[in-house]
């Protein structure tokens, strides 16, 4: 049985681009705080530098010697918001750089954590990291951010859902591109290895190792196996196919954290799509019986997807976190990006789809002269969906300047290209402009 379950993998990697999508190591910055801005920078650029040291180097190691796919190594850190906020800097541009300086003398992918949290209302080191974000995002290349304006706990924020659709529209008129970096989310999660919403949370362990695994091929292939059978073999296909992926990314993150010498915190379970062919998660939808992503029946055959995912990955491993079931992301996904460039995928199926599966509106393109107010809009809804369904939803949203519907812009390489999608352009601009604070659902009081 082991011998089958080796020669299993083997083919998943070989033929079906299973792979380890991240390796990130989440580092608590704590103890980096200075009321010298100065001294707080060189203190995290120390203890980055130290902490992540060898990072790149073990990734490597287990790559070769296992013959496993490691597509990224990446670091989230703590809520930058909250490390800077000690020091009287007007700005949080020049923590950004030291980030960036650090992500680039380890060799690491991406860096995550130039972060606020805000659901229930702004400190002074949020307001100030939030405004530095366009300026900051757009001079670095490995930084990620990310904001949290709602929780079921706490309600929808709607000062800082109004802030951080200025925000988007003002970091696209800088670089659209950029705007990739960039999340805004509900119920985020503090263990999350995936980005641009990786940060590490107040809850953690100083440094610890979380793994993101991949597989929409792996699983669409387990699929092309069951054809014409009942939805109850498609579910327990799909669990199966999981439990294995999964059982993969606990077997990496135990040795990655044991050479590292530092605690293994989790497993995404996420079927994490790239634009490359068969790597997709609406190919998996379409294998289930759709037409087309988008058709009828697409978001229960989601649900379907997302949940067997989670069941079958639950069973594989000790500790499951981050965010953990199928992305939906329109640049990465060959699948989506053919069903919105075939007219059968628009922006409303898409936030329907949300309510049923990991993240939110991830990756997609609208025109370039959509307004502030309807992005404000787009983060309402997502974070409404997170709130009343208790699940992390996010908006990460690319206004392409000086693009209309149709054209594409293109992020390069695992992110893919997106095709510019129509925005309903009725305008919630007196509702955004209201402010205030949005309830907690009468459900959230569990005590």
């Amino acid at each position: 049985m082991e011998t089958k379950q080796i020669l299993d993998t083997i083919q998943m990697i070989s033929e079906e681009k299973l792979d380890i999508r991240t390796i990130t190591m989440g580092i608590s910055l704590f103890d980096c705080i200075d009321s010298d801005g100065e001294k707080a920078r060189q203190k995290i650029y120390d203890k980055l530098t130290t902490s992540a040291k060898d990072l790149v180097k073990v990734a490597d190691q287990i790559e070769s010697e296992y013959g496993i796919p490691i597509v990224n190594k990446r670091i989230s850190v703590t809520p930058i918001s909250m490390i800077a906020a000690a020091c009287h800097d007007d700005n949080y541009v020049a923590y950004a750089q030291t980030m960036e300086k650090a992500a680039e003398t380890l060799g690491v992918d991406l860096i995550g954590g130039f972060s606020a949290l805000v659901q229930k209302g702004y400190q002074s080191g949020d307001r100030k990291l939030i405004a530095s974000m366009p300026q900051a995002l757009s001079e670095t290349k490995r930084v990620c951010g990310s904001v949290n304006v709602g929780s079921t706990r706490a309600g929808i924020n709607m000062d800082a859902v109004k802030q951080m659709g200025q925000i988007v529209k003002d970091l696209s008129e800088i670089d659209p591109v950029s705007c990739m970096s960039l999340v805004v989310f509900a119920n985020a999660v503090e263990d999350n290895p995936f980005m641009a919403g990786a940060f590490h949370g107040v809850g953690e362990a100083d440094k610890v190792i979380n793994v993101g695994i991949s597989g929409p091929g792996v699983v669409k292939r387990a699929l092309e196996q069951v054809k014409g059978e009942s939805i109850d073999t498609v579910s327990e296909t799909i669990k199966k196919t999981a439990f294995k992926v999964t059982r993969m990314g606990q077997f990496v993150g135990n040795v990655a954290a044991k050479a590292l010498d530092v605690p293994f915190g989790i497993v995404d379970l996420s079927l994490a799509p790239t634009p490359s062919q068969g790597d997709s998660v609406a190919e998996i939808l379409e294998e289930i019986g759709l037409e087309s992503v988008g058709a009828p029946g697409t978001t229960a055959a989601l649900a379907l997807l997302n949940d067997a995912v989670k069941k079958g990955g639950v069973m594989a491993c000790e500790h499951v976190g981050g965010l953990s079931g199928a992305f939906i992301p329109v640049s990465e996904d060959s699948g989506m990006i053919k069903a919105v460039e075939h007219g059968n995928l628009n922006l409303e199926k898409l936030e329907a789809m949300t309510a049923v599966c990991s993240v939110g509106l991830d990756m997609v393109a609208v025109p370039g002269d959509t307004s502030a107010e309807t992005i404000s809009g787009m983060i309402a809804d997502e974070a409404a969906i997170g709130v009343i369904n208790n699940k992390t939803t996010a908006v990460r949203v690319i206004p392409a300047k000086g693009k209309k519907v149709g054209e594409q812009i293109d992020f390069g390489g695992i992110f893919g290209y997106a095709p510019v999608m129509p925005v309903n352009t009725n305008s919630p601009a007196k509702f955004v402009a209201r402010g205030g604070r949005i309830p907690a659902p009468i459900h959230s009081f569990k005590n």
